[in-house]
């Protein structure tokens, strides 16, 4: 670790005494830049933001003999010989112009943890898509428990990978959640093996197009050793695995909420099963788990079991662990969240749906829904959403700001569902909102918040979003 020199997993990079830029502070900026400093590294940290939060991590890297720019993301700092970058800077910034016009190579904090490695660093089971990430990183890191594996869900989840690679803490294999920005900057990524589990157009103002959006994804695949799992319900996934190059012996293997084919896991009559993992794939199956082990049972959530369970399978796991593991999972917050039953109308949070596709599989998990929906639509259209989703729907109220792009879809594909339109942005509004859904639902109904947007334009986040709505339905309730 003290020699400076990078041997595991990729070419050696010797940091010694090399000028490096890490290019944003934050979460991934910070411990990055004290890791290259202990190796040797000259390090240079240049930030857009000079605000409170940027000037108080300023002075704790100042203090450590790290040079910091605040205000100055743009300009490449001379005589930079690589830049680690926080993984949501774009890749069309005038910085990584500059390097690629110098030949300076651009790493992402992924990458740097993936170099820092030792040499018997833990395996990566690493889980990407559009939608479903984090809960499939946490079900797959609670299977690994129960089967009694040092293990961490880290990445994109929040957990930082060069915390969880440098700490002192020893692990037999890690849950890693890679965002589309991660893996574009993460060219030297190898997996043990690797789930995409959906796509669908999202943060195409960053990758530029779908098309790069989906081979960034992608890369996630590239060097699997064991297993490339994929949606056999999503083509686009499938196809991710027939374009990566990986190490011989690595199988593509599906997972599908019908009946599971060979070298597939699946679900029969209620049980998830194991196709995939067992002798003679041609013919026998291994029963996994129930599918009322799966908290909540909703198709996507149980189509996010089956990938963990795929990816655990690949590594070992007994079938035993993959039922004690999802059994003791709990989701978090804001995630398909029952919130409360009045009058026999259930309240249901999933703020986390942000964008359509997430909101789609929201909508199929009910068959009567009250839909409270809008907030910023990051340029997405609802007419697919809308009309695949309008035999559920028996109301719609309208929030946020681009509320009436889903109005108009409703016009166009649902015309006679009653809609509410609240035009209003204070934080009176999810109250209203609610209410408005209490009033228009009858016993049996559930009351679902799944807005297909993001939430800035009323709300700091999307948990501040799923907490007033739980709160209104509480207030409502008392």
């Amino acid at each position: 670790m003290g020699s400076g020199k990078v041997t595991t997993g990729s070419a050696p990079f010797d940091f010694q005494g090399k000028h490096v830029t890490v290019a944003g502070l934050g979460v991934s900026g910070v411990p990055a830049a004290k890791a290259l400093h202990a190796r040797g590294a000259l390090v240079t940290v240049v930030n857009d933001g000079d605000d409170a939060r940027a000037r108080e991590q300023a002075a704790g890297l100042e203090a450590l003999g790290i040079t910091v720019r605040l205000g100055d993301g743009a300009t490449l700092p001379e005589g930079t010989e690589l830049i680690v970058t926080a993984p949501g800077w774009k890749p069309d910034k005038p910085l990584f112009l500059a390097a690629a016009e110098a030949g300076v190579p651009v790493w992402g904090d992924v990458e740097l943890a993936w170099r820092l490695r030792g040499p018997d660093a833990a395996p990566w089971l690493a889980v990407t898509g559009t939608n479903g990430k984090t809960t499939t990183v946490q079900m797959l890191a609670a299977i690994l428990k129960a089967a009694g594996l040092r293990t961490a869900a880290v990445g994109n989840i929040g957990v930082s990978l060069l915390d969880a690679v440098l700490g002192e803490e020893e692990y037999d294999v890690l849950a890693v959640e890679l965002s589309s920005y991660q893996l574009h900057w993460a060219p030297s990524l190898r997996a043990h093996s690797a789930a995409v589990l959906n796509l669908a157009p999202d943060h195409l103002d960053w990758h530029g197009s779908m098309e790069a959006y989906a081979a960034d994804k992608g890369r996630i695949y590239e060097g699997n050793k064991v297993a490339c799992v994929y949606n056999v319900a999503d083509k686009a996934t499938e196809d991710l695995v027939r374009e990566a190059d990986v190490e011989e012996g690595c199988r593509a293997v599906g997972f599908t909420l019908g009946t599971p084919g060979p070298s597939q896991l699946g679900v029969v009559e209620g049980i998830l099963v194991d196709r995939a993992f067992v002798e003679n794939r041609q013919k026998n199956a291994q029963e996994l788990a129930e599918v009322s082990d799966v908290r909540p049972p909703a198709p996507h959530n149980i189509a996010n079991a089956l990938a963990a369970a795929a990816l655990a399978r690949a590594f070992g796991v007994p079938a035993t662990a993959v039922r004690d593991g999802l059994r003791s999972f709990r989701p978090d917050a804001h995630r398909i969240e029952h919130v409360a039953d009045i009058d026999g109308v259930a309240y249901v949070d999933d703020s986390k749906a942000t964008n359509t596709h997430a909101a789609a599989a929201s909508l199929a998990a009910y068959d009567s829904i009250v839909w409270i929906a809008g907030g910023l639509a990051k340029g997405a259209t609802f007419d697919e959403l809308v009309a695949t989703a309008a035999g559920r729907l028996r109301a719609v109220v309208l929030i946020g700001a681009d509320r009436a792009l889903i109005r108009e879809a409703l016009a166009r594909h649902a015309p006679e569902v009653p809609v509410v339109d609240l035009d209003r942005t204070d934080t009176g509004a999810m109250l209203q909102a609610v209410t408005e859904a209490r009033r228009l639902a009858v016993a049996g109904d559930t009351v679902l918040l799944a807005p297909a947007c993001a939430s800035m334009d009323m709300f700091t986040n999307y948990n501040q979003r799923g907490d007033a709505f739980a709160a209104a339905v509480r207030e409502l309730r008392a």
